[in-house]
């Protein structure tokens, strides 16, 4: 018998019990489901991710205030330094101080490095835009930046013109509208919004330009925004916030000489002893989606822990279900030896039959948990996503459980005495 022959005859088994092949494909179906579906609603999220934190190039880093911590001594449960000696250290170091708008400012002054900087404050996130009888909800960020703001920060100016550097300088009230924003105020017009007086907590500003649309991440709108310059914001919307200085070099390669020199600057600026541990961090902008999609790793260590559970189940069910086609082809399995069927054609047969379900399963498994997956990505408005080392995945370990799963089957039906499997009734 070759081997053609025992593939048809697996085959037309497999048709010949519609009910209960049907059953273990859908088992291993879901469990297969369950993993791409996982895997495809993750890759999006780290599409999605990626599109959100990318607005800054790979060549900007930033130098931000890290928030103190206090170490605990673990065998007398006490803080190692005393209120008294933390205070005087602070006193003398400026640690645990928020950065200021002098040290920014300062930074900016001396570092030479051939780079454009720029220096940017959070205002709040509980603001109220206003024009006329028209009212936005308490939920617009403020944001304080300067004429470099846009551009390291992934922003386009769609109506109007960008901050200058006199406007940093005088602090005036002026502000940029994010799109969300002027669509609410402007009802859909944006064009109409230059130049107008609006009122942002009662406080009134002039608007000189509108942001263009960023779309929304995780269902939250990144257009929900104004931005003033970052001495305004400092005057009228100081709430105790640190400043962020923003460096954006003009080559990838350039970028860690320019963070080793930006931050030895920075030490001094903030009047740190060789001995003391940096108060504030430099991240380059790429690092901080490294870190969102590193978190995502759990989710996809447990969706693939849920698909081998369901499979594990799955080969259990199949081995089943072979088994029960031994006992009830005994006879048939009798006639293919008589007729001078060998052990391995016998084996062989039944082995194509376990990895044939398992394949069928694993193709209508791929193809739902792909639809299922980018029912996410439609949510979160990325592209149609396929992980396709997934899906090569998912075919290899399905064949290796119908292997797994009919090899019990499969020798013990080659082991079976033609004459006494004639005999069986």
């Amino acid at each position: 018998m070759k081997f053609v022959d025992s593939l048809i005859l697996a085959i037309r088994t497999i048709r010949g019990n519609k009910l209960r092949a049907g059953i273990t494909i859908s088992i291993i179906a879901f469990g297969i489901m369950a993993l791409i579906g996982i895997i495809t609603a993750i890759k999006a999220m780290n599409q999605k991710f990626n599109e959100g934190f990318s607005t800054m190039g790979a060549n900007t880093f930033t130098l931000r205030f890290r928030e103190r911590t206090i170490q605990v001594n673990n065998n007398r449960g006490e803080a190692e330094l005393s209120q008294k000696n933390r205070q005087k250290k602070e006193r003398q170091s400026s640690q645990g101080k928020k950065i200021t708008k002098f040290e920014a400012e300062e930074f900016v002054r001396k570092f030479d490095y051939e780079a454009i900087k720029g220096i940017s404050i959070f205002g709040n996130r509980n603001n109220t835009a206003a024009y006329k009888n028209i009212k936005t909800n308490a939920n617009v960020l403020l944001f304080g930046g300067d004429e470099n703001y846009l551009l390291m920060n992934g922003f386009d100016l769609e109506q109007g013109r960008n901050l200058s550097a006199d406007d940093v300088k005088t602090g005036s009230n002026i502000c940029l509208l994010g799109f969300d924003v002027a669509n609410k105020l402007f009802q859909g017009n944006s064009s109409k919004a230059i130049n107008t007086i609006i009122h942002i907590n009662n406080i009134a500003y002039r608007v000189i330009g509108v942001l263009g649309s960023r779309g929304a991440t995780f269902g939250f709108s990144r257009d929900n925004i104004i931005i003033t310059t970052y001495s305004n914001a400092d005057k009228n919307f100081s709430r105790g916030f640190s400043y962020v200085v923003a460096v954006m070099t003009k080559d990838l390669v350039q970028t860690n000489s320019a963070m080793g020199e930006a931050e030895g600057l920075f030490r001094s600026i903030r009047k740190l002893s060789t001995t003391e541990v940096s108060n504030f961090v430099a991240d380059r902008s790429n690092s901080i989606a490294e870190k969102a999609i590193n978190s995502l790793r759990f989710l996809t260590l447990s969706a693939t822990i849920i698909g081998l559970i369901t499979l594990i189940g799955s080969a259990i069910g199949l081995m089943n279900i072979m088994l029960v086609s031994v006992s009830e082809r005994t006879r048939e399995i009798g006639l293919v030896k008589a007729i001078g069927g060998k052990k391995s054609n016998i084996i062989t047969q039944f082995l194509l039959e376990a990895v044939a379900i398992s394949i069928l399963g694993s193709m209508a498994g791929i193809i739902a948990g792909v639809l299922v997956g980018n029912i996410f990505s439609i949510f979160l408005k990325t592209g149609f996503v396929i992980p396709w080392n997934w899906v090569i995945y998912g075919i290899l370990i399905c064949t290796a459980t119908g292997l797994l799963a009919g090899i019990y089957p499969a020798i013990k039906a080659g082991r079976l005495n033609p004459i006494e499997a004639l005999r069986y009734e």
